[in-house]
């Protein structure tokens, strides 16, 4: 009987976790919970190697490679500032995948929504978008 409960609480978790807005966090450093990573955080167990841009590339082709990764739709663009949800597969929990271009870098960011740790799938996401990204030339 405890199970039908159990799974009831994360489904329901997994369905209230989308907030009304989520501010631009491409900046800012990664809490201190092993749930996300950044170019721009310096600490070894959040820190990405930096994506460093062709001289071509644009946020429309990034943002085409950024959504060919699984379960992956495109929550906002800007100008120069890309946020992409990804959704688990079984619980349906969101990670934001934050992408701002400044200068020739591509700063990197992804964090889960809800939960403490990830599994390192974060990580992976940004190394399969790295792939990518140089499959396509985009970056150096």
């Amino acid at each position: 009987m405890k199970y039908p409960l159990i799974f009831s609480v994360l489904l329901l978790t997994a369905c209230s976790q989308t907030p009304a807005q989520i501010a631009d966090r491409s900046a800012t450093l990664c809490p201190d919970s092993p749930n996300c990573v950044s170019t721009q955080d310096s600490r070894e167990s959040h820190h990405l190697a930096p994506f460093l841009l062709s001289e071509s590339a644009t946020l429309d082709q990034i943002q085409q490679v950024a959504t060919t990764l699984p379960r992956a739709k495109t929550a906002v663009k800007q100008a120069d500032y890309l946020r992409i949800e990804y959704t688990s597969l079984v619980f349906r929990f969101v990670d934001d995948l934050e992408l701002r271009i400044s200068g020739r870098e591509l700063w990197v960011r992804s964090q889960s929504r809800v939960g403490y740790y990830d599994f390192g799938v974060n990580r992976q996401r940004a190394q399969a978008l790295r792939d990518s990204l140089q499959q396509a030339q985009l970056i150096e």
